[in-house]
């Protein structure tokens, strides 16, 4: 009898995400449409904790499927592919005669055996403890600790814990600043070769190509950022050439004639890939000796340039023609946004014997018809709420208010848009015609899944949003966001569109930019602070002069995208990170108090509220909810009374009052009044 062949289990691999009971989920895909553009959303596989292996949150595994819970498939860890992390935050706390490890992250579901005490180690402290390989699942994972941060609670102690847990480092290598002074004292002897004719007297096909830089000193230029900016990496300057046109510069810091490929300074830029702003600082990619002087356009300093000059018909905005090239600038003047928009509202600039006020309502005109034309192009017209932090001299918040968004805001955001669109249609031209790649950042169409969900979301709150069997399109979700304009439930029903969007990103493969409704997209404008800049920058050079991009450079470049993705990611939820412990800090004081807050989120453990003041979130836990016994209504996104039918529904304004401020956790829990 022949003996019965057993059947080799399919494996799937994916990215565990793991709650804090422990379960783990896996999504495994179920299927893609044509060109993986829109791809429906995958399958959850659960992993139950005797079934994870060691698997710690965000790692990537390998899974095989071992039965069913209920409805849904049940799976196993076979094999851990790659760690999200080793090295994880937490505070020393007593045990017994000595001392444990706490982490800082909830979902770490196991006990660190900790094998290195120093001295100065005590309860309260922070540490880092870098996590050895932990393989066997009967055994706790042993750790060794690498930083002892500071006391906890303390403002700088937690600022750097949350940069830490995430793998942000805010010192740079000897080296690297070694290497970035003796730039600085290069840049201050440096003779540069520059043509200096009159540029405004000549047509931009006119410009002259080869090794000096296009003299822009002349052109009234400024540079309008934050007020507490430092690196200021574009520069806008303004010239009335005749025949009813301007010429507009879009000046963005030369990061790339200081930055060579390969150096110190290059290699831990890819590293950070990004500066990080937390509440109260900025890490920067860069060291401050370039981020913020040498490679910073401030007023009344001669700086290199790589710019995208537009001749634009003055009446209706539209751009004649374009050029691109290195340039060297000196600003006239730094603006907040504040100030500049002060100018737009009164017409008037006493400060200055220079006129802004012209180019400032130029500018701001054309970025208006510019902003007309993408809504025309089905671009998604959305603005979130922006909060901010008034904190004293020990970090501890004071107030928190929400950024008003100024026309001045939104006029620079359109013009480094068309520099960022131009300079990916060129490139893209230019890869049709010579070969080559480039890194675009791209967006793709949402999920067919997620939105038919957002549908039956924004219903149950009263809204519309309409969908066909092709999706949905921008202009729905523009029709989506005039119903709920100025309503309590705006914040709520944006944050739920953000979620149910695919997320931009960097991309060798160009999709386009289904949120701006653009065909070519990609980032130019913010080489300081952003490493896909930098490289974008380096393409065009390239290409400008002629140089072909060789194909074994095209798998670099890939790479370089998908690192930049990944690193974003992680440093936006060290930012959001530092924003909900500052919530958390901030309502610490106001334990009993009673807020009106509206409904956003109903589980089947409680419902979550967000004080629309603060932007601060918290749950009222169901148990606490005492007049009867609650069941979630999922479909119907409310929780309802069994005897009394009582409802709560998702969008309802309620009063409510905090019980608890939970920093370790982040966490704040409100009952109902």
């Amino acid at each position: 009898m022949a003996k019965k062949r057993k059947t080799k289990k399919k494996k799937y691999v994916g990215t565990i995400k793991i709650t804090d009971r422990p379960v783990g989920f896996v999504v495994i895909p179920r299927s893609i449409s044509v060109k993986g553009r829109g791809a429906t959303q995958g399958e959850d596989i659960i992993v139950f904790e005797e079934n994870l292996n060691c698997a710690l949150d965000k790692d990537e595994v390998e899974i095989e499927i071992i039965g069913k819970d209920r409805d849904r498939k049940k799976g196993k860890v076979t094999k851990i592919i790659k760690r999200n992390k080793t090295n994880f935050v937490g505070t020393l706390e007593k045990s017994g005669n000595g001392l444990s490890f706490v982490p800082d992250d909830w979902k770490f579901y196991r006990k660190v055996d900790i094998l290195n005490f120093p001295k100065e180690a005590k309860a309260g402290l922070k540490v880092l403890v870098k996590i050895e390989n932990w393989t066997n699942p009967n055994l706790n994972p042993k750790g060794q600790i690498v930083t002892i941060i500071g006391p906890k609670g303390v403002h700088e102690t937690e600022m750097q814990s949350i940069l830490l847990d995430k793998g942000i480092v805010y010192d740079f290598p000897a080296q690297v600043e070694k290497e970035a002074t003796n730039l600085k004292k290069k840049f201050s002897s440096e003779s540069v070769q520059v043509f200096s004719q009159n540029l405004s007297k000549l047509s931009l096909k006119n410009f002259p190509r080869g090794n000096k830089r296009l003299d822009f000193r002349n052109a009234i230029t400024f540079t309008i950022d934050p007020k507490d900016a430092k690196d200021f990496d574009d520069a806008l300057s303004y010239e009335e050439i005749g025949d009813g046109k301007i010429r507009v510069g879009i000046h963005i810091a030369d990061v790339s004639h200081f930055v060579s490929p390969g150096s110190a300074l290059d290699r831990e830029a890819s590293e950070r890939n990004f500066s990080t702003y937390l509440v109260d600082r900025t890490i920067p990619m860069l060291p401050e000796v370039l981020s913020n002087d040498i490679c910073s356009l401030m007023p009344n300093a001669d700086r290199y340039t790589f710019s995208a000059v537009f001749d634009i018909k003055k009446k209706t905005g539209e751009v004649l023609d374009r050029w691109f090239g290195k340039t060297i600038i000196n600003s006239n003047r730094r603006f907040s946004y504040e100030e500049a928009q002060e100018i737009l509202n009164t017409t008037k600039d006493s400060s200055s014997s220079l006129n802004f006020v012209v180019p400032l309502q130029e500018l701001n005109r054309i970025a208006e018809i510019y902003r007309k034309e993408k809504s025309k192009n089905d671009a998604i017209e959305f603005e979130a709420d922006e909060i901010k932090f008034e904190l004293d001299a020990r970090g501890k918040p004071l107030r928190i208010y929400k950024e008003p968004r100024l026309d001045t805001m939104k006029m620079i955001e359109e013009w480094m848009l068309l520099a960022n669109r131009e300079v990916a249609k060129f490139i893209s031209d230019k890869i049709k015609k010579r070969g080559g790649a480039s890194i675009f950042r791209v967006h793709d169409l949402p999920d067919m899944e997620k939105i038919e969900e957002l549908s039956v979301f924004v219903k149950a709150l009263g809204y519309k949003l309409p969908i066909s069997g092709k999706g949905v399109r921008a202009k729905d979700l523009n029709f989506l966001f005039s119903q709920i304009e100025g309503h309590i439930g705006e914040s709520l029903v944006k944050t739920a569109v953000i979620r149910s969007m695919a997320k931009a990103e960097y991309s060798t493969r160009n999709i386009g930019h289904f949120g701006l409704a653009f065909k070519y997209y990609t980032h130019f404008t913010s080489p300081i602070r952003r490493y896909p800049d930098l490289v974008v920058h380096r393409i065009l050079n390239r290409y400008l002069k002629g140089e072909p991009i060789p194909k074994n450079e095209i798998a670099k470049l890939k790479k370089i995208a998908e690192k930049a993705s990944e690193k974003e990611i992680i440093i936006q939820t060290a930012e959001r990170d530092s924003v909900k412990y500052k919530q958390v800090e901030f309502m610490q004081d106001k334990i009993g108090e009673e807020f009106e807050v509206v409904v956003s989120g109903v589980t089947e453990w409680g419902v979550y509220v967000e004080d629309p003041e603060t932007k601060a979130e918290g749950l009222v836990r169901i148990k606490s909810l005492t007049d009867d016994h609650y069941r979630l209504n999922s479909k119907n996104y409310c929780i309802i009374g069994e005897h009394t039918k009582n409802k709560l529904a998702l969008g309802d304004i309620v009063k409510v009052k905090l019980i608890s401020a939970d920093l370790d956790r982040k966490t704040l829990d409100f009952e109902l009044v």
